[in-house]
């Protein structure tokens, strides 16, 4: 697609409502980037716990259809030590985590159902952002981005996109013409970030002629990446990690064979402290996963 195609589709807003129906299902996360990945951005908080920033959502880069990515993952701890890992039903594949959570949620037991809980599986959410107003760094602003963000903030796009009242006229958050900038306001509440006084402004452009429009479409990145092969481990791979984390060994016992004893809650974990220039490892990722639900729901 080209840019003149791009700007007559008005972002294929008939395509993008009816994907969202198909992406209002369930849940998780991407793990692959064990390191700061400079692509990305996230807001900061300040010193009484609140944050500010106003982003504008791009439309899809050329070749892709959809302007944001969808990747479920799982996040939790075992006698093994942690599962951290994305999961293969974003591909609508077979995972052994979720069929796992089926077996136990399926007993009826009361203890397995809460370690099912504690398992499930979790949904983030990629696209390209322009950063038009951020206090903390200013430096970022009129820069395109990777946001990843959760069901949260993806309920304010659907809400734009599909109001829920008469009088409220549907947008498109999307497009570079007929678009809107999100006003991403965040509190602290009970330890966690809250985005719900976040809001879209006004329709408007993104810029102020086609030339700058399109220097930004330019900059934006592929998401399709994020469903690529190497992001995801196979089924046997993920199926041995998963053995070896709830059992707490190497052996070769699958999880059908096992007691599963009682989930430790994560929220009770203390998290040591990492140093990015030790090789990547299970610790790693459990880091990486822990600096970045901050700006996750």
């Amino acid at each position: 697609m080209d840019f003149e195609t791009l700007k007559s589709s008005s972002s294929n807003f008939d395509k993008l409502t009816k994907a969202l129906e198909t992406n209002l299902n369930p849940e998780d996360q991407s793990n692959k980037n064990k390191y700061q990945d400079d692509r990305f951005w996230k807001p900061e908080l300040d010193k009484t716990g609140n944050g500010y920033a106003v982003i504008r959502f791009l439309p899809a880069v050329s070749g892709e259809d959809l302007p944001w990515q969808r990747v479920w993952s799982h996040a939790f701890q075992g006698p093994g030590g942690w599962y951290i890992e994305n999961s293969l039903t974003t591909l609508n594949q077979k995972d052994p985590v979720s069929e796992e959570n089926t077996r136990l949620w399926n007993t009826g037991v009361d203890s397995d159902k809460e370690i099912a809980r504690k398992r499930k599986r979790k949904l983030s959410y990629y696209a390209n952002i322009l950063v038009v107003s951020d206090p903390k760094h200013p430096e970022n602003e009129g820069k395109v981005f990777l946001y990843k963000f959760g069901k949260k903030i993806f309920d304010k796009i659907t809400e734009a996109m599909q109001p829920a009242f008469e009088d409220v006229a549907a947008i498109n958050p999307f497009d570079f013409w007929k678009g809107a900038n999100f006003k991403l306001k965040i509190r602290k509440v009970d330890g966690y970030w809250n985005y719900d006084k976040s809001e879209f402004e006004g329709v408007s452009a993104v810029a102020e002629n086609d030339d700058k429009i399109k220097s930004i479409w330019s900059t934006q990145h592929a998401l399709k990446p994020f469903l690529a092969a190497d992001n995801f481990k196979t089924y046997d791979e993920l199926k041995e990690k998963l053995n070896r984390v709830i059992t707490g060994t190497q052996s070769t016992t699958t999880v059908d064979e096992v007691d599963l004893p009682p989930q430790q809650s994560t929220s009770s974990v203390e998290m040591p402290k990492v140093n990015e220039s030790k090789p990547a490892s299970d610790d790693d990722d459990t880091l990486s996963y822990f600096s970045k639900l901050a700006d996750e729901d």
